[in-house]
C-alpha cells in the first residue's frame, strides 16, 4: 500500500499580520450597533452631506461618467486639486504628474508607505498616533520610531520634547507621519514645529507623509499650515488629503496624494496596482464640491465648534477630563476618575470603553489604541467624536450622566 504523501500546513495569515489586531475603532461602531448604542467612537457624521454634492454626484451618474477614469484620477479633478492647494495650501503642484487620486487618504498613505519606504527602515510615529499608521507601517516591512505627546499642565495643549524629536531621527529614518489637525488630540502642528521637524528632515534625507484631511476644521483662531508649504519640505513631502471629513462623505472613498513627479511616480506604481482608480463618478463630484465658496467652509468649522463646546460641558458634567482640541472633531479626555470608582481595583481604558457600550449605551474609543504598549503609552485616556447630530450629542450626554 503506497503510503500518503504529507501534506504541508496551510499557514492561516502572513507573518506581517501577527504584530497587530483589528481596527478598535471599527470594532466598537460594531459593538455599538449590537447594543443599541450612541456612536461617538467612528469618526464619520450621522448627518446628510450637503446637497451641492448629492446633486453633483447624481448629474455624473446620469451623464455616463461610469467607467474606470484614468488611473491616477480624472484630468479635471487633479486639475482642481492643484488649484486648491496653490491658493489654500501654498503648494504648487502639476496635476500631471503630481497629483495621484486614491480611494481614500487611507489609500493614498499606504501607497506612499508601500512605494516610498524599503524594508527595514524606520518610520517616526507622533504618538498618539491614529491607529491605521502602526500597521502600515508593518505591512510596507518598516519599524515604528515614536516620539511621544504630552498635554503642557498649564495650557492643555499637546506638545512633543524637542530633544525625543532628535533622538528618533537616524540613518535608518524613511519618513515622518504628521497629522494635522491631529486624529485625536486635535493638535495643530504650528510652522515652528514643523521647520524643526523639517531641519532633521534635511539632516537625514527623510520625508514626510503629511495627513491633512481635518484642513478645514479649526477652532479658537488655529491656523493649517500645510507641510509642503514650509521651507526645506517642499521637496520631500507627500501631502495626503480626502473629501471624506471636509464634506462629510466618508463612504466615498476619493482621496488624493500630492507629491514632486519622482515620489508620486513610485507612489502611483502601487496605486495603480492597488486599486486601479477611484469611483469615476464621485471623482467628478468632488471636482465641483472644491468649487463650493469659502463660506461653506466657515460654516462647517462654526457648527463643529459649537458641537466640540457642548460635549466638553458634558464631558466634564460627567467626571471627565477632556482636553480641548484645536481642530478636527474628536476630544480625547482623562477618565482617571472611573477607573477607580468601581470598587474592584484599577481597571484599564479598554474596560471601561467595553463597560460604556455595554452598560451605558456610548461607543466611544480606548485611548491606549492610539499608543504603543509599554512606558509611554497611556490607559487612562477616551477619544469621544462629536461630528453628530445636535440630537446625537444631547443623547450621549444623557447617558454618560449616569455614571
Amino acid at each position: 500500500m503506497t503510503p500518503r504523501a504529507k501534506v504541508a500546513r496551510v499557514t492561516p495569515s502572513s507573518h506581517r499580520l501577527n504584530r497587530f489586531t483589528e481596527s478598535v475603532i471599527r470594532e466598537q461602531t460594531r459593538l455599538a450597533r449590537v447594543h443599541n448604542a450612541v456612536n461617538l467612537a467612528q469618526g464619520f457624521p450621522d448627518f446628510p452631506c450637503p446637497p451641492e454634492l448629492k446633486e453633483l454626484s447624481q448629474r455624473a451618474i446620469a451623464d455616463d461618467h461610469n467607467q474606470y477614469s484614468i488611473t491616477w484620477g480624472t484630468p479635471g479633478l487633479r486639475a482642481a486639486i492643484a488649484s486648491k492647494a496653490k491658493a489654500y495650501n501654498g503648494i504648487v503642484a502639476n496635476p500631471d504628474t503630481d497629483i495621484t487620486v486614491t480611494c481614500g487618504s487611507t489609500e493614498a498613505m499606504i501607497c506612499a508607505f508601500l512605494g516610498l519606504v524599503d524594508a527595514g527602515k524606520e518610520v517616526i510615529l507622533f504618538q498618539p498616533f491614529y491607529e491605521n499608521y502602526q500597521p502600515d507601517s508593518y505591512l510596507s516591512g518598516a519599524k515604528p520610531v515614536h516620539v511621544t505627546m504630552r498635554p503642557d499642565v498649564k495650557t492643555g495643549e499637546w506638545v512633543f520634547d524637542e530633544r525625543e524629536l532628535a533622538k528618533a531621527f537616524g540613518p535608518k529614518t524613511a519618513a515622518v507621519i504628521i497629522t494635522s489637525p491631529h486624529n485625536p488630540t486635535g493638535k495643530v502642528f504650528t510652522r515652528e514645529e514643523l521647520a524643526l521637524i523639517a531641519k532633521h528632515c534635511q539632516k537625514w534625507g527623510a520625508l514626510v507623509f503629511a495627513d491633512e484631511i481635518y484642513e478645514h476644521i479649526l477652532y479658537d483662531g488655529a491656523k493649517h499650515v500645510s507641510h509642503g508649504s514650509v521651507a526645506g519640505l517642499e521637496d520631500r513631502t507627500v501631502t495626503i488629503n480626502s473629501a471624506s471629513k471636509t464634506y462629510g462623505v466618508t463612504g466615498w472613498r476619493v482621496g488624493w496624494a500630492i507629491a514632486p513627479a519622482p515620489l508620486t511616480a513610485s507612489l502611483r506604481k502601487v496605486h495603480d496596482f492597488l486599486t486601479v482608480c477611484a469611483a469615476t463618478p464621485l471623482q467628478t463630484a468632488v471636482e465641483g464640491a472644491l468649487a463650493l465658496p469659502k463660506s461653506y467652509y466657515a460654516g462647517m468649522a462654526k457648527e463643529y465648534r459649537a458641537r466640540r463646546d457642548f460635549l466638553m460641558k458634558g464631558l466634564k458634567g460627567a467626571g471627565f477630563m477632556p482636553f480641548k482640541p484645536r481642530g478636527a472633531y474628536y476630544i480625547m479626555a482623562d477618565a482617571s476618575a472611573h477607573l477607580v470608582k468601581r470598587g474592584a481595583g484599577p481597571q484599564d481604558d479598554v474596560a471601561l470603553a467595553r463597560r460604556l457600550v455595554e452598560e451605558i449605551g456610548v461607543a466611544v474609543v480606548p485611548g491606549s489604541s492610539f499608543y504603543k504598549p509599554g512606558k509611554d503609552g497611556r490607559s487612562d485616556l477616551l477619544r469621544f467624536c462629536f461630528c453628530k447630530k445636535d440630537e446625537t450629542l444631547k443623547a450621549a450626554v444623557e447617558r454618560l450622566g449616569r455614571l
